[in-house]
């Protein structure tokens, strides 16, 4: 189904499903920031200029290598650390070292953070500094109490099951009380798999919105805050 068919078949969603949430657990990039910041396409040329200094290749075959690493692994630094051995550290530094100087507070996002019960937690693909830097910008750290990164998972990335099993091990998550907002719905099956409530952040990406009409999305969204203050005004925080 293509995005604009999705986007026109997809109201908001019901929140009262939402009411045994007691986890909920975000992405990152492209999902607590807005797609259209263009934040996230700074990390995908800096990986393309990663593997063209690495290994002497021109641009384009840097682009090709990255993204056949990233279909074949479910993330570049999973190929590049398998076929070529890269050292993890060094590529996290190097493709996070990006300007979000213009990626704006969000005091819309803060408030519907502060008002929706329940943990929060933040699972990324990234590394912790990048997602710590990132909810700095937009003014929302306050609300999380860990960030799952790649590093954490054993550079396991999302949707690999074992990562999400992990989480929920490492943070003493109940999945069938948790809730999993992505914008990648491919990333919300191994989620939907062990119980957990999925909700997917609607995009125009292809490979983004690909499997977003298959049963493990529950729930879609175009607007992550307008999804959350649904939930709350299902669910209203007690008084006090």
């Amino acid at each position: 189904m293509p995005p604009s068919a999705i986007a026109e078949s997809s109201p908001l969603p019901t929140p009262g499903a939402f009411a045994h949430v007691e986890t909920w657990i975000f992405d990152l990039d492209n999902t607590l920031y807005p797609a259209s910041s263009r934040l996230f396409d700074q990390v995908d040329r800096r990986i393309g200029a990663f593997i063209a200094e690495a290994f002497a290749l021109d641009p384009l075959e840097a682009r090709q290598l990255q993204k056949h690493y990233f279909r074949t692994y479910g993330t570049t630094l999973r190929g590049l650390m398998s076929e070529r051995g890269v050292d993890p550290h060094v590529f996290l530094d190097y493709v996070h070292r990006i300007d979000r100087s213009g990626l704006e507070p969000d005091p819309a996002l803060d408030l519907a953070l502060a008002r929706l019960a329940g943990r929060k937690l933040v699972f990324t693909n990234g590394s912790a500094d990048h997602a710590a830097q990132v909810m700095e910008r937009l003014g929302i750290a306050r609300h999380f109490e860990a960030v799952f990164d790649v590093v954490a998972a054993g550079f396991l990335p999302k949707p690999d099951p074992a990562t999400y099993r992990l989480l929920c091990e490492r943070h003493g998550i109940a999945p069938a009380r948790a809730a999993m907002i992505d914008d990648i719905a491919r990333n919300l099956a191994p989620a939907a798999a062990i119980g957990m409530t999925t909700v997917w952040l609607m995009t125009d990406s292809e490979f983004a919105n690909a499997g977003a009409d298959e049963a493990h999305v529950h729930h879609r969204t175009p607007n992550l805050t307008t999804f959350l203050e649904s939930v709350i005004a299902a669910h209203p925080p007690p008084p006090g």
